[in-house]
């Protein structure tokens, strides 16, 4: 086990003297700190909106998977009697915890965003809407759709179905559409800290010249710069993580229905996540690194 440590302790221990081969400052350090700082940083706001979105979208397909609305539509004169027997129907099937009309100012209210808060729904023919509340594994569609129909011929159920997928698919895509950002953040972190990699062993070709004419090996030489642009990166993204999640503890945190903005903190284990950012930048970091030292070294061997 202490063997296997090995190359992972001297990687982070280091040695001064292959340190040397790799410029502490200058345009490539500044590059390597700055590109995984901004990548660290997006990638924060990524996982939060990718969160923020997905609970939305969960929470609005939950409420609508529990809610139901019977729409009745009838004569004047028979209003109110098919909507008493849709009251005694709706109370009377397992899976149902409440059925209420709705008054007519709901219904105003609900009308409002398209008519404005004027209209005049007493003298309008507008079905009659009763909002229906179900309980533990819900009520037999099929089976409440053919009572009605035969005791109440003018109503028409609404399970929601056709309003929930949406959101179910939406929530399921956003997701996907989080983990796709975060790959291309990754793939674009490895892409600059390569070239800045490549720009520094170009830089320090002549005393990569030396230090192998005194016997240095390749993996010694490498060694120094995976190590140097590691460290680097996890600096440089430690300070992204650390700017993004202060301003998303800036950010409102009520859970207003439509407002993905105003829920962007994260909740419960998700703060694992934005923590994991700095590690798995200096993992992308040492990648892209000995990648692109082993490969320049064996150029200018």
């Amino acid at each position: 086990m202490i063997d296997r440590l090995r190359p992972v302790l001297a990687l982070i221990k280091g040695d001064p003297q292959a340190d040397r081969a790799v410029p502490p400052t200058g345009f490539t350090a500044r590059l390597t700190v700055f590109t995984a700082g901004a990548m660290a940083f997006l990638a924060v706001f990524a996982l939060a909106l990718s969160f923020a979105t997905g609970r939305v979208a969960d929470r609005w397909a939950e409420e609508l998977a529990r809610t139901s609305t019977l729409r009745i539509s009838a004569p004047e004169g028979q209003a109110a009697a098919q909507l008493a027997t849709a009251i005694t129907v709706l109370e009377t099937t397992p899976g149902i915890a409440e059925a209420r009309a709705l008054t007519a100012d709901e219904q105003r209210a609900l009308l409002e965003p398209w008519f404005g808060p004027d209209l005049p729904i007493e003298t309008l023919p507008i079905p009659q809407l009763i909002e229906i509340i179900e309980e533990g594994e819900g009520y037999d569609t099929t089976g409440l759709r053919a009572r009605l129909q035969a005791e109440v011929p003018g109503a028409v159920l609404d399970d929601h179905t056709r309003w929930r997928a949406p959101l179910v698919d939406a929530a399921e895509r956003l997701r996907a559409l989080g983990w796709l950002v975060l790959l291309l953040i990754g793939a674009a972190t490895a892409a600059m800290i390569t070239l800045a990699a490549q720009s520094a062993l170009s830089a320090n070709a002549q005393v990569i010249r030396v230090m192998r004419l005194v016997g240095a090996k390749d993996t010694y030489i490498a060694r120094a710069f995976v190590r140097r642009f590691t460290v680097r990166a996890l600096i440089g993204a430690a300070m992204g993580v650390f700017a993004a999640l202060a301003l998303v503890l800036l950010m409102p945190d009520s859970e207003v229905a439509g407002g993905f903005l105003t829920g962007l903190r994260f909740r419960g284990v998700e703060w694992i996540w934005p923590l994991l950012v700095p590690l798995l930048a200096a993992i992308v970091a040492f990648a892209a690194t000995r990648h692109a030292a082993f490969r320049t070294l064996r150029e200018q061997s």
